[in-house]
């Protein structure tokens, strides 16, 4: 029953999160032949600055199908559109619910408040890892229409990397859910950290150390290795933002 109810509570955004990512998804596959032909006939650009060498980085990519798919899916679309979702996944919770009644009855619940959290966390944390696998399945499985392929291998590591470094913004807004008694503070103060973080990331020098290089597994596509660190150092940190979100609501006086 707790599954159930945790599913019923997110299911829309799961579903809407879905639909918005699997669609991106399969217009990034059926642009490529259009924008391949544009690059092989773009005159040399001489672009000078930080801006001047990620376009042209972009460009070269885009000359084979993995760098394209890589640097427009893995690190362009995917991450900006799956951490939104991700933050909004994590939104609400018991004390939401407080406003219309809905933590009272929860609460009446034969589990203890660990057990709802944990169901509660691990339902989004569900839905998140087919959020992030299973639209980028569809790059492998639409490839071919356009004459082109792409490693189902490839797609699953990528998307791992993604759920996995990601969750770090699920667990945020799930721990700031157990701090603020609405949806949109916790929402729009973890939007706002992904920006700054993404600024960083793109402008800061701070590239090397970003989540989002271990979201869209750079190293990977590079070298073949995994950020393992990265990795790592994410899974803690969201494991312990889950499990400060359990203390919060454990010391709450309902």
């Amino acid at each position: 029953m707790l599954w159930y109810k945790s599913w019923l509570e997110t299911r829309w955004r799961f579903v809407i999160g879905l639909v918005v990512l699997m669609m991106s998804a399969t217009g990034t596959v059926l642009a490529y032949p259009r924008l391949a032909q544009f690059v092989t006939q773009m005159p040399d650009l001489n672009l000078q600055g930080e801006i001047g060498r990620r376009v042209a980085e972009v460009v070269a990519l885009s000359t084979q199908y993995r760098g394209y798919v890589w640097s427009q899916w893995f690190v362009q679309e995917m991450p900006q559109m799956w951490s939104v979702f991700a933050v909004i996944l994590g939104t609400g919770g018991l004390l939401a619910q407080t406003s219309g009644g809905g933590a009272l009855f929860t609460l009446s619940l034969p589990a203890t408040r660990a057990r709802l959290l944990g169901i509660r966390a691990a339902t989004g944390l569900g839905e998140l890892l087919a959020l992030a696998v299973l639209p980028s399945l569809l790059v492998p499985l639409l490839s071919p229409i356009i004459g082109q392929s792409y490693s189902i291998a490839d797609a699953l590591v990528h998307s791992l990397c993604m759920f996995v470094g990601g969750t770090v913004f699920f667990s945020l807004a799930f721990f700031l859910s157990t701090v603020f008694t609405d949806v949109w503070r916790p929402a729009l103060i973890v939007l706002c950290a992904a920006f700054v973080l993404s600024l960083l990331h793109q402008f800061g020098g701070l590239s090397r150390y970003s989540i989002f290089r271990v979201m869209n597994a750079e190293v990977y596509f590079r070298d073949g290795g995994l950020p393992w660190l990265g990795l790592l150092t994410a899974a803690a940190v969201s494991g312990a933002l889950i499990y400060g979100a359990t203390r919060n609501i454990a010391r709450q006086d309902f």
